[in-house]
């Protein structure tokens, strides 16, 4: 099994020594930084939905865009990967091809460099990656200043529209899904079930934004919305959304009307949500989007029970967004 799966793996240029021993060995020019992320089978993804190599690309896609977040090159990923005994050798080569494509497509030169089989009760796949901050400074989500630049990189809301397709058009009322209505939904919906299945983040663009003066950034997985407030309170400030600017740069994306609410709430569109500051040249692909506003006044949040990390056009707003315990396991 394990030597189908290498041999649809093409090896990572900072890989001196690849899969094959216990560990790999790599040669970096930087400080590493190191993300791990799951996916599990029912609450992360379905493969009632997903195919094979689109769950290997998501897989890979959904840990690079962390990496580029902090405005590193990614340049390994190791992935653990457990399934019941009947699963198909052949869904686990898709699933590798799929791993393969998204880093040769994504991040060139960042390659699997090992990880681990197993058996679980559902599929389980576990991905960490590494990427070289090539003697930048890293990105965090604490460096955000009163009047900075809020802007944004990537689809937004796009997934999240993806996502509510298929719980209302591909499922049968049982929860299990109806092959033509999946169907249907990829032929009328490209970009949104493309969006939510198989993603495709920005990463070149979060070393960009660093070498454009980026002062906090991170990966919007949850919904623009939570993130902005996690944003927000790292780096003790507010954030302030226009829906103007983003009804106009995201309104209409790859064909797909996308509602301002999708914007704000869906999650796993994976893009870069990025501050500058103020009279700053944002780098290509990021948008303007709002502004960063000093902390609200002395209200402690803990004992008034309400925040005031986001606003959109001036008003407070409650963030929303994924949630995988709140999402209906399959057939439930």
């Amino acid at each position: 099994m394990l030597r189908r799966i290498l041999t649809r793996l093409g090896p990572a240029d900072a890989a001196v020594l690849g899969p094959g021993d216990d560990c790999a060995v790599l040669r970096t020019s930087g400080d590493l930084v190191v993300t791990t992320d799951t996916m599990i089978e029912g609450p992360d993804f379905r493969l009632a939905w997903h195919r094979g190599f689109e769950l290997g690309w998501k897989l890979a896609a959904t840990n690079l865009s962390d990496v580029a977040s902090m405005g590193a090159r990614p340049v390994a990923l190791t992935l653990a990967l457990a399934c019941p005994r009947r699963t198909p050798v052949g869904l686990l080569e898709e699933i590798a091809s799929g791993l393969d494509a998204a880093c040769r497509s994504l991040a060139p030169g960042c390659g699997v460099v090992g990880g681990d089989l197993g058996t679980a009760p559902v599929l389980t796949g576990a991905v960490t990656a590494l990427g070289d901050l090539e003697g930048r400074p890293p990105a965090t989500r604490s460096g955000a200043s009163p009047g900075d630049v809020v802007a944004y990189a990537g689809d937004l809301g796009l997934a999240g529209l993806g996502l509510s397709l298929l719980f209302r058009d591909g499922t049968e009322p049982d929860g299990t899904a109806h092959d033509r209505a999946l169907a249907r939904l990829r032929e009328e919906h490209p970009a949104a079930l493309t969006a939510q299945l198989a993603p495709s983040p920005p990463i070149a663009l979060g070393a960009e934004a660093v070498r454009g003066g980026a002062t906090a950034m991170m990966d919007v997985s949850d919904s623009l919305s939570l993130d902005a407030a996690r944003l927000a309170r790292a780096s003790g400030a507010r954030v302030s959304l226009d829906s103007q600017r983003l009804l106009a740069g995201f309104g209409l994306q790859r064909g797909e009307r996308v509602p301002l609410e999708a914007m704000l709430t869906g999650g796993e569109d994976h893009g870069l949500l990025a501050t500058f500051p103020r009279g700053a040249r944002l780098p290509g692909g990021f948008r303007e989007i709002g502004e960063v506003l000093e902390a609200s006044g002395p209200e402690p949040a803990a004992r008034s029970g309400k925040r005031d990390d986001v606003r959109v056009d001036g008003e407070r707003y409650a963030p929303r967004g994924w949630d995988p315990y709140s999402l209906p396991l399959p057939g439930a």
